[in-house]
């Protein structure tokens, strides 16, 4: 009976200290409160919402609040405000612009937790539609002009345009949860929060329209006039556009978009130009053409399948040219020891490839120090011993001449005359380590 006692004894006193401690931790939980104050039942895209929210637990600290905006299940934006003590804290939770997302219920899900990490949590929907601006305007170098509204989302503006011009778009300020937007240029598209020039381009200069949706981001007219013989030239950025086109040789080269095209320099180992008429002067193939909008001429490079050519064991693919004393358009253009900027030889036929060059302007007449290579690289290159001179005024270096090993120097004691044409031909008919170099003068 006496054991029974003890044994009751200690299993009530057991009871009472799993009850104690279940208490404490419920008490040391605590109980976090929210209480929104503020209305947040609408916004438009693009606002700055405010907020006020009073927290509150009587017995634990709290931590942090959470303001967070969820489209559908995705969270797309937070604040979060560390709460110290009690009481009201006021915020903003911005409400992200976003192309192609149409008026919908949003939720806004306030989550409260003290130093515990107890958590109180509460949603509550939130209409959100895009803002419908009255006007927007377009920022450009000549100035600024106002976009109508011609349609839900559609601005537009006609104006007499250069037929290439760059600006970005700014809204004005609608409300006073939001601020003046702005849509720009960034990785090919354009894109909200930019203030990089969108290359707006028309086929011709004079009255014409420039349009743009804040739905989703569609401009026009938009870097489409460019093209060679129809393939439309893709943009490397605001200057260099470039195509890959199949080429013909003796058949035409239409190209669309580039209204002072008789203002280019054309490089006549690629092109003839006769009059405003053009035609495909090396032989047949693709070819990589990039237009440089500020030099004003088409950089014009073979290609094998979807890369550039390199010199191939029967002699036909591409010779590239890197040193010193040559470029194009200009010698303000200097290929230099620049790989990047290498020139390609125009494949003539026959195992041959050429290049034009005028003494003074794409040549120096006095000295030059460049040398042909395999490919648009280091790598394969020609030396003394697998290329000959046939000039009375270039010479192939042999390391003793006073030029490296298959560099090209002019012979001492002579020039080239200022304004004369140079054609310097590498013919391989006897092989790739036979090359014989030709120039003419005409």
């Amino acid at each position: 009976m006496k054991t029974l006692t003890f044994r009751l004894f200690y299993s009530l006193v057991a009871i009472c200290l799993l009850y104690a401690c279940e208490k404490s931790d419920s008490e040391t939980a605590g109980s976090p409160l929210i209480d929104l104050q503020s209305d947040l039942s609408a916004a438009s895209f693009g606002d700055s919402l405010s907020f006020d929210i009073a927290v509150s637990d009587k017995q634990v600290p709290l931590s942090t609040v959470k303001v967070q905006l969820f489209y559908t299940d995705e969270l797309v934006q937070e604040t979060v405000i560390r709460t110290k003590e009690n009481g009201t804290y006021t915020g903003k939770i911005w409400i992200p612009f976003l192309k192609d997302v149409p008026d919908a219920v949003a939720t806004i899900k306030i989550v409260l937790q003290n130093i515990n990490k107890t958590l109180a949590q509460e949603s509550h929907e939130i209409s959100l539609s895009r803002p419908d601006f009255p006007y927007l305007t377009l920022v450009t170098e000549q100035g600024e002009y106002k976009m109508e509204k011609t349609a839900r989302n559609q601005y537009a503006v006609a104006a007499d345009f250069p037929f290439s011009i760059k600006g970005h778009i700014k809204t004005p300020k609608t409300s006073a949860q939001n601020s003046e937007m702005t849509f720009g240029y960034e990785s090919g598209a354009v894109a909200f929060g930019s203030t990089t020039d969108i290359p707006f381009s028309n086929s011709s200069s004079g009255l014409y329209s420039i349009t743009f949706n804040t739905f989703n981001f569609q401009a026009s007219p938009f870097i489409i006039a460019y093209a060679v013989n129809g393939t439309v030239m893709s943009r490397i950025d605001d200057n260099l556009f470039y195509a890959e086109p199949n080429m013909t040789q003796g058949e035409p080269v239409v190209i669309d978009g580039i209204e002072d095209l008789s203002d280019w320099w054309i490089d006549s180992d690629f092109i003839n130009k006769q009059g405003q008429e053009y035609t495909f002067a090396a032989i047949s193939g693709k070819y990589k053409i990039t237009a440089d909008l500020q030099r004003k001429y088409f950089i014009i490079e073979p290609m094998n399948g979807n890369d550039l050519a390199t010199l191939q064991p029967d002699g036909s693919g591409a010779i590239w040219i890197i040193g010193e004393g040559i470029g194009k358009p200009a010698l303000t253009n200097a290929v230099g020891w620049t790989t990047e900027k290498a020139l390609a030889m125009a494949p003539i036929g026959g195992k041959k490839h050429q290049i034009t060059l005028v003494a003074g302007e794409t040549v120096n007449a006095s000295s030059i120090n460049f040398k042909f290579f395999h490919q648009k690289n280091w790598g394969g290159e020609y030396s003394a011993q697998t290329l000959t001179s046939t000039s009375d005024l270039i010479f192939v270096g042999d390391g003793s001449n006073g030029r490296d090993s298959g560099n090209l120097g002019i012979l001492e004691g002579k020039m080239l005359s200022a304004g004369k044409t140079y054609v310097f031909t590498v013919d391989l008919s006897a092989g790739n380590d036979s090359a014989v170099l030709n120039v003419l003068e005409k």
